[in-house]
């Protein structure tokens, strides 16, 4: 939950708009939820917190939206009605708060694309030019051109720029803004299935339909790591649903080799690309128009290369990051684990895979010295996180209308026109009060 605020001052009819709270809900995503009357509990905490950061006078006109992502996208596939119900649970939530509750709904893969690449570039100072002091991220020595955004979630990834030609672009995937007072045209996709859960559960239910028993060795796994998932876990997104083995039982045994290299392959069997037919195709029969200039990566983009440090700090070759991530994911999991007690279990398991996945998901995009030309993002000049939040909110600033100016000073003949007439009226008024004096002086004498 992000809680922004922005003045009725408007630059080029856009706000300028400031995260001044972000609280982490603890908990699923809404999608996983099953039984509704978890939620309240789910979001009470952060919308307590939310009655206690924003003035009490100021509830009642404070707009409040929920946007839904992927999960709920994927979520939509297989079950339209729970969908309605999930949404519809949250807004009686929502409705029973002090705040102008403004609907929950389910945002599309390209407004998930496009507000973070308006995060991102408002943020780093490259939307607004030198138009107000109050403009804290303007660095005059910057030139104008935008950064691309790259995303990274659990269902889903985006990529976001402008093209340098849009001619052969499809206008599907091409979003139209202007924001302060500049007209953008961006190429926006969103991979569905290819956000980093997702792509696991998919990888393993795909090697899990050529076993013979229910053991599933995973070089994406540390040596030593051992788990069970339940089949219908495995099986049960509708990512990785069309492996479905019916032969299997209830639980398959997962055991780690820690290879990356064998990891690597597994992966990029993921990218399919045979229904590409021109250079322009990525992979997933997207056609991608040419990679240029600096690209700004978050979410599970930032929070893995970090933990892993391979940011574009770290690293100066493919060979240094491949030595890395040989060096880690053949480490086994009894010493992982005690060098990195503090980091939850489950994410630190699965590391090897993320860290995997990002570098051979960022060089199917084309990003082959990814070192050179990714910066990894998380909060911003230490203020705001990159995310679609903050990108949706300024939009709908546009929306919003601003308060009226004040009004305006009057010019210099008005002002001395009327400090003449004051004056003279004073000086009246003054002559008045002598003479009343005067009589009544004289009346009591």
């Amino acid at each position: 939950m992000y809680i922004y605020k922005w003045s009725a001052e408007k630059v080029n009819d856009t706000g300028l708009v400031y995260e001044i709270e972000a609280c982490k809900v603890k908990g699923r995503g809404i999608a996983s939820y099953r039984n509704l009357q978890e939620i309240p509990v789910y979001m009470s905490q952060c919308m307590g917190r939310a009655k206690d950061v924003i003035p009490r006078f100021k509830h009642q006109e404070t707009p409040v939206y929920l946007g839904a992502t992927a999960g709920m996208r994927l979520l939509r596939f297989d079950n339209k009605e729970l969908v309605e119900k999930i949404l519809s649970s949250v807004s009686s939530l929502f409705k029973s708060y002090p705040f102008n509750f403004q609907g929950a709904r389910i945002i599309s893969d390209a407004e998930e694309g496009s507000y973070g690449w308006i995060t991102i570039n408002y943020l780093l100072g490259r939307l607004k030019e030198k138009h107000s002091p109050k403009s804290l991220f303007w660095r005059k020595n910057e030139s104008q051109s935008t950064y691309g955004a790259l995303d990274l979630g659990g269902a889903s990834t985006q990529i976001t720029f402008v093209p340098v030609n849009e001619t052969h672009t499809s206008s599907e995937m091409l979003k139209h803004f202007r924001l302060y007072g500049r007209n953008y045209t961006v190429f926006t996709h969103s991979y569905l299935c290819f956000g980093k859960d997702q792509a696991l559960l998919w990888k393993m239910a795909r090697n899990a339909t050529q076993l013979q028993s229910d053991l599933l060795l995973e070089p994406c796994f540390h040596p030593g790591y051992t788990t069970t998932m339940a089949t219908r876990k495995l099986y049960g997104s509708y990512c990785s649903r069309k492996f479905n083995n019916l032969d299997q039982g209830d639980t398959i045994r997962i055991q780690g080799t820690g290879n990356f290299l064998e990891c690597q392959r597994s992966i990029l069997e993921l990218f399919n690309a045979s229904f590409c037919n021109t250079y322009d195709c990525v992979f997933d029969s997207v056609h991608v128009p040419p990679i240029w200039g600096k690209f700004g990566a978050f979410s599970a983009y930032y929070y893995t290369m970090s933990f892993l440090n391979l940011t574009s700090e770290d690293v100066s070759s493919e060979e240094m990051v491949t030595r890395k991530m040989e060096e880690f994911c053949s480490t086994p999991w009894a010493v992982v684990n005690t060098t990195f007690a503090d980091v939850n279990k489950k994410y630190l398991s699965e590391y090897c895979f993320s860290g995997t996945y990002v570098l051979t998901l960022l060089q199917k995009l084309g990003f082959t010295e990814y070192w050179n030309q990714i910066e990894f993002l998380n909060k911003i000049n230490g203020y705001a996180e990159a995310g679609w939040s903050l990108g949706y909110m300024l939009n709908l600033t546009n929306m919003i209308p601003a308060e009226l100016p004040p009004p305006k000073p009057f010019s210099r003949p008005t002002y001395i026109t009327l400090m003449v007439f004051f004056s003279l009226l004073l000086a009246v008024v003054f002559i008045l009060g002598s003479v009343i004096f005067q009589k009544s002086s004289h009346f009591w004498k």
